[in-house]
C-alpha cells in the first residue's frame, strides 16, 4: 500500500519479524568510534561522513545544505559557499555524536576533540542551534535532567495543555531557566496519548486508548526518550489477513487484486491534481477516486467492492477523516517528510514516556482554561476560577479545541489564524479496548482486518490490533474509522461489544475457537470528550499545508504562542509531531525573551544615555541594508512593504564654507568620503532624516552623483536632514526595532 498515507498504514511488505531497538546504537558506534571515552584526532571535516549525513537525515536535515530552519535562525551568515560546506558537515557530525550516546549530556568540548580548532566559530554556531531548538541533550536521562538550572534567571511561562507538545516545551524551557507553569484540564497528563489499566479475573494489561503507534524509528525523538528510560519497542508485524463480513478469510488472488486498484485509484487522483493545478484545492480526494472507480468500472463485484472500502477505511483512519473532506489537493503534503523505518507499539504503553516528561514539572490538573488575554505587559490565563498570570504563555490545546471556541482570546486572535483554524481538518478514531481471559486469536499476529456489507459503515471495526506482546496480558483493541466513526460516538457500549463479539466469533468460531466474553471493556469518545474534540488533524478542502504553519505562529507580539500537532507542517497527526513543536515554540519562546530583555534594558538604559545610543546607532550603520555614495539606510524590519520605514545616514565633512555638493564626480565622493573615514570624529557631520523604503530605492536610481540626489530628495519628498536628536520618538523607536531584530537573528 505504497500509495496509502504509510504513516499509518499497516499492510506493508514483509521485513524482518522484530525490531531492536539497539541496532541503531551498534550502527553509530561503529562509525564513530565505539566506546564513548574514544577520542578522535585530526578528522578532516572537509570530508563529509556517509554515515554522519545519513543520521543527520534521518533527523530531517538534508544531507549537505541548510535547512529553511536555521536560514531564518540565522545560524550561518554567509550561504552558498565554503563556510556553508563545513557548517554541514560540522552540524551533521555533532547530531551524529549525541545520537551515539543520547544519555550523555554532549558539551562542545566533546565535539572540539574531533574537529579543527580552525572551524571553533562553526562548531559554535551549529552547536548553539542544535542545542537551542532540541535537536541534542533533549529528553529524560539523568545527565539531561542534571542540566535543569535550580535558580530561575529568565521569564515567566504558562503552558495551557500536558500533553506532549506541552511537556516537551516545558522541559525545555527549564532547561533554559524559564519559570514554568503548566495548566492541564485533566486530572492526568498526557492529553491524547492515554495508557489505560485494565484487570479482572487475574490478569492485568494495559492498552493505548489514543496515540498508540510509533510512526518511525529513524530519528524519531520519542525512540530516544525510549532509549533513555531503556524501554523496548515492538516493531508492528506486517501480516494483516483480511476476513469478508461473514468471518470467512479473504482470497489472496482478490485481495492483492483490489489492493493493486485501490493503489491505481491513487495514482489517477494524483494526475488528476496535476493536470488541475489550483483547482484542486476545491475537490475532495473521496469526489475523485469514486468518480475514477465509476468510469474505470473498477470493483464491480460485491466481494471486490467491500474490499475496496476497507482500504478506503484504513485511508480514513490515517487522515482521522472522511475522504469526502480531505483536500485532493494536499491530503499527504505531509509525505515526504515522514519518519523512516519499523512502525512499533512502546511495552507498557505511551504513557511511560508521559510519566518521565511530567517528572518535577509544574502541573496545575483539572484547571480548563476558558480565556487568555494578551497584551504588551504579558499574559493572563483564566482556568476554573484562577488567574494565572506569566510574560508569555503557550498554547498546545487540540485543533478540536480551537474549533469550538471554548478558549476565548482577548484580543481576538488574528484573522489569518481564525481561517486556517476554520479550513483544517479534525476527524475522528474511536476504539473499543478489550481484556479477555486468554489470547484465542494467532499469536503470531499484530494486526487483522474486516470487511463490512454497506459503504458507509466500512470504517466500523474493520482493524483490530493486537496488544497481547506488549500490555502485559490478553488484549485486543476494534478501531472505528471514517463516518461509522461518527455513528459510533452515540452507540451504546453494551451494543458496540455485541457487534465486535459477533464479529471475532465469525472468524473464529468456524474454527473451532471460543471465543470468550471480555474481562473488560473500554470504549473512547474522543468526538464528544471537551477537551479535545475529536482525535487528529487533516488537510481539509480549501486547506492547504500553510495552514498548519498558520496555526504556528505566535500572536501578540510574542505573547501567545501555539504548539501542538496541528501545528506541525511536516508532521501532522503524529506524537513525533506534538514533541518536535513543543521543542520548536520554546526555540521560540526563548528567543523573544531574549529580544525583549535586550529591549526593556535599551529602552530603559540607551535611550537615557545619549552617547551610548549614539554609539548604538553607529553600529548598526556598519552593516546597512542599502548604500550608495554618502548614503546609508536601514529598513524596518518590522515590515517588508514599499511603504516601510527607512533610516537614512549621510556622514560628511563638517562645512568650512564649501556644500556637500562640491564634488566632480560619483568616484571622487567615494574617495572623499573614505578620507574622511580616517579622520577624527570631530571633523565628521553625521545627520538623518526618515524616508519610506520605496524613497530610498527611488533615491538610489537618480544619477548625477550624491548632490543631485540630495536636491532630489529634499525638492521631490519634501525631506531635510536633522542631527540625531532630530529623529524624535518615530526614529529612535526604529532604532530598537532593528537592534531588536539583528540581536534576535545572532542568538537564535
Amino acid at each position: 500500500m505504497a500509495a496509502t498515507k504509510s504513516s499509518r498504514t499497516l499492510r506493508q511488505q514483509p521485513r524482518a519479524a522484530c525490531y531492536n531497538e539497539s541496532l541503531m546504537d551498534e550502527l553509530i558506534n561503529k562509525h564513530l568510534g565505539g566506546e564513548s571515552g574514544r577520542k578522535r584526532k585530526g578528522i578532516d571535516i572537509e570530508k563529509e561522513s556517509d554515515v554522519e549525513a545519513m543520521i543527520a537525515y534521518s533527523v530531517g536535515f538534508p544531507t549537505d545544505s541548510l535547512t529553511e530552519e536555521e536560514i531564518e535562525a540565522g545560524a550561518l551568515s554567509t550561504l552558498g559557499r565554503a563556510e556553508q560546506a563545513t557548517y554541514v558537515v560540522v552540524r551533521n557530525h555533532i547530531l551524529a555524536r549525541w545520537r551515539e550516546n543520547v544519555n550523555a549530556w554532549l558539551g562542545k568540548q566533546h565535539v572540539m576533540e574531533s574537529i579543527k580548532r580552525e572551524h571553533k566559530s562553526v562548531v559554535d554556531s551549529a552547536y548553539n542551534f542544535l542545542l537551542m531548538h532540541g535537536y541534542i541533550n533533549f529528553g529524560v536521562a539523568p545527565a539531561i535532567r542534571a542540566g535543569i538550572p535550580e535558580e530561575v534567571t529568565k521569564a515567566n511561562v504558562v503552558i495551557i495543555g500536558a500533553g506532549l507538545a506541552g511537556l516537551a516545551a516545558a522541559r525545555q524551557l527549564m532547561a533554559f531557566g524559564f519559570k514554568v507553569a503548566v495548566v492541564e484540564g485533566r486530572n492526568r497528563p498526557g492529553g491524547r496519548v492515554y495508557t489505560r489499566k485494565l484487570e479482572g479475573g487475574g490478569m492485568v494489561a494495559k492498552t493505548d486508548l489514543g496515540g498508540s503507534v510509533i510512526t518511525g524509528v529513524h530519528g524519531n525523538p520519542l525512540c530516544v526518550l525510549a532509549r533513555q528510560l531503556c524501554l523496548p519497542l515492538h516493531k508492528v508485524r506486517d501480516r494483516c489477513p483480511l476476513y469478508q463480513p461473514d468471518g470467512r478469510p479473504v482470497d489472496p488472488m482478490i485481495d492483492s487484486k483490489v489492493e493493486d486498484l485501490f493503489n491505481k485509484l491513487l495514482d489517477k487522483a494524483s494526475q488528476l491534481r496535476q493536470l488541475m493545478g489550483g483547482l484542486a484545492v476545491d475537490i475532495s480526494l473521496g469526489a475523485s477516486l469514486e468518480t475514477f472507480r465509476q468510469v474505470y468500472g473498477v470493483a464491480g463485484k460485491s466481494e471486490e467492492r467491500q474490499l475496496l472500502n476497507w482500504h478506503l477505511a484504513n485511508l480514513e483512519y490515517a487522515n482521522a477523516g472522511l475522504l469526502s473532506k480531505l483536500s485532493l489537493a494536499f491530503w499527504d503534503q505531509d509525505d515526504p517528510y515522514e519518519m523512516g523505518g519499523d512502525h512499533c507499539f512502546l511495552a507498557g504503553g505511551n504513557y511511560r514516556l508521559i510519566q518521565a516528561m511530567a517528572e518535577d514539572v509544574p502541573i496545575f490538573f483539572e484547571r480548563v482554561v476558558h480565556e487568555i488575554r494578551y497584551g504588551s505587559d504579558g499574559v493572563q490565563i483564566l482556568a476554573a476560577g484562577q488567574v494565572f498570570e506569566a510574560d508569555t504563555a503557550l498554547c498546545t490545546v487540540p485543533l478540536g479545541v480551537l474549533k469550538s471556541g471554548s478558549i476565548k482570546f482577548v484580543p481576538e486572535l488574528p484573522k489569518s489564524k481564525v481561517d486556517s483554524i476554520k479550513r483544517l481538518g479534525f476527524g475522528l478514531l474511536d476504539k473499543v479496548a478489550m481484556l479477555f481471559p486468554h489470547v484465542f486469536w494467532e499469536a503470531d499476529l499484530d494486526t487483522f482486518g474486516h470487511l463490512n456489507y454497506e459503504t458507509s459503515q466500512r470504517g466500523e471495526f474493520f482493524l483490530f490490533y493486537s496488544y497481547a506482546s506488549v500490555s502485559g496480558g490478553p488484549l485486543l483493541i476494534a478501531l472505528v474509522a471514517g463516518e461509522a466513526a461518527i455513528t459510533f460516538e452515540s452507540m451504546p457500549a453494551t451494543d458496540a461489544l455485541h457487534r465486535v463479539l459477533q464479529i471475532l466469533r465469525g472468524i473464529y468460531g468456524p474454527r473451532g475457537v471460543n471465543v470468550p466474553d471480555p474481562i473488560q471493556t473500554v470504549c473512547t469518545r474522543w468526538g464528544s470528550d471537551p477537551l479535545c474534540f475529536g482525535s487528529y488533524s487533516h488537510v481539509a478542502v480549501g486547506a492547504s499545508g500553510s495552514d498548519y504553519d498558520s496555526l504556528g505562529e505566535s500572536v501578540g507580539d510574542g505573547r501567545v504562542f501555539f504548539a501542538g500537532e496541528a501545528t506541525s507542517r511536516r508532521y501532522p497527526a503524529t506524537m513525533h509531531g506534538a514533541f518536535l513543536s513543543g521543542l520548536r515554540e520554546a526555540a521560540s519562546i526563548a528567543k523573544h525573551a531574549n529580544i525583549r530583555s535586550m529591549t526593556t534594558y535599551m529602552e530603559r538604559g540607551l535611550l537615557k544615555d545619549n552617547d551610548i545610543f549614539a554609539a548604538l546607532v553607529d553600529d548598526l550603520f556598519k552593516d546597512p541594508d542599502l548604500e550608495f555614495g554618502k548614503f546609508s539606510f536601514l529598513f524596518d524590519p518590522r515590515s517588508a512593504g514599499p511603504q516601510s520605514m527607512a533610516l537614512l545616514r549621510v556622514v560628511v565633512e563638517r562645512p568650512r564654507g564649501g556644500a556637500i555638493g562640491n564634488t566632480k564626480s560619483e568616484d571622487h565622493t567615494s574617495n572623499k568620503i573614505a578620507s574622511q573615514q580616517s579622520r577624527a570624529q570631530l571633523n565628521e557631520l553625521k545627520l538623518y532624516a526618515l524616508l519610506a523604503k520605496k524613497q530610498a530605492l527611488e533615491l538610489r536610481e537618480v544619477s548625477g552623483g550624491d548632490a543631485t540626489r540630495l536636491h532630489y530628495m529634499c525638492k521631490k519628498f519634501g525631506v531635510k536632514l536633522v542631527g540625531r536628536r532630530g529623529l524624535g520618538e518615530l526614529g529612535d523607536s526604529l532604532v530598537v526595532s532593528i537592534k531588536r531584530a539583528r540581536s534576535g537573528r545572532r542568538r537564535a
